[in-house]
């Protein structure tokens, strides 16, 4: 089988072109199922309704996201559904939860949300949440979205969960990374999948108004750039018997 993941989709641009070019990407890959972080999918950053609409609606099947999740307070009830995750390690009194599993019939694919916390909100630890989220997820086919800043942290995620998940995809920092990998021959492994957005872009926020803020301290709102888009994510084949990866497909659309 084949899971598709989509790197963090920045704005109602991103979600723009995400809806132009998945439907293409998910006949090319005969993906199985649709797996999209668009905790920024919202112009300001955070998520809304209509955001999470819209990425459903270019053929998402779960959309996981990060730090941003509660950005848009009034856009709470979005959890409800269960299709729409939040980092599990902010813990049962946040609206959500981190963890949904999704019946293909032939078999069941989970799908775990965690955020790291070096260099982010102190929130519980990753790790234990992990281990207590496999003892719910009845089904060796288990993905992962963790949302991280530090390398060193999502690589550790990596190699802790290694022969006990599908794969772990990390996300945040929107720069697609060069180490796809399978780890112990079993979990596929990527440091962030990417973003999917403007290209000429810093983080797909609008360059003049990043490097005001980071030359000159200049306290500008960010927002969201204007420009070409490209879409980053990766393909995990996996075999839905054992859970076990055996090829991963980086991608970079433009």
């Amino acid at each position: 089988m084949k899971l598709l993941f989509i790197g963090d989709v920045v704005g109602n641009i991103g979600c723009e072109f995400l809806k132009k070019r998945l439907p293409a990407l998910k006949r090319e890959y005969q993906a199985d199922i649709v797996v999209v972080n668009g905790e920024n999918s919202a112009d300001g950053n955070g998520i809304t309704a209509y955001s999470a609409r819209q990425i459903f609606d270019s053929g998402a099947d779960v959309i996981t996201t990060g730090n941003h999740a509660f950005q848009r307070r009034s856009d709470w009830n979005i959890y409800e559904n269960d299709c729409i995750i939040r980092p599990a390690n902010y813990g049962e009194a946040c609206v959500g939860k981190g963890l949904t599993v999704c019946d293909m019939g032939s078999c069941q694919i989970a799908v775990m949300n965690l955020s790291g916390v070096l260099f982010m909100e102190n929130l519980e630890n990753p790790f234990t949440t992990a281990d207590m989220l496999l003892k719910e997820a009845d089904t060796p086919n288990i993905f992962v979205d963790f949302h991280a800043e530090a390398t060193s942290e999502k690589k550790a995620m990596g190699y802790y969960l290694a022969g006990r998940v599908t794969a772990v995809l990390g996300t945040h920092t929107h720069v697609q990374t060069a180490d796809a990998c399978i780890l112990e021959n079993h979990t596929g492994y990527i440091t962030d999948a990417g973003m999917t957005g403007v290209e000429d872009s810093i983080l797909g926020t609008d360059k003049k108004i990043a490097l005001e803020r980071m030359h000159l301290h200049v306290p500008k709102r960010y927002k969201e750039a204007i420009g070409t888009c490209y879409l980053n994510g990766v393909v995990v084949e996996f075999e839905k018997k054992c859970g076990k990866c055996t090829k991963m497909i980086p991608l970079i659309v433009r």
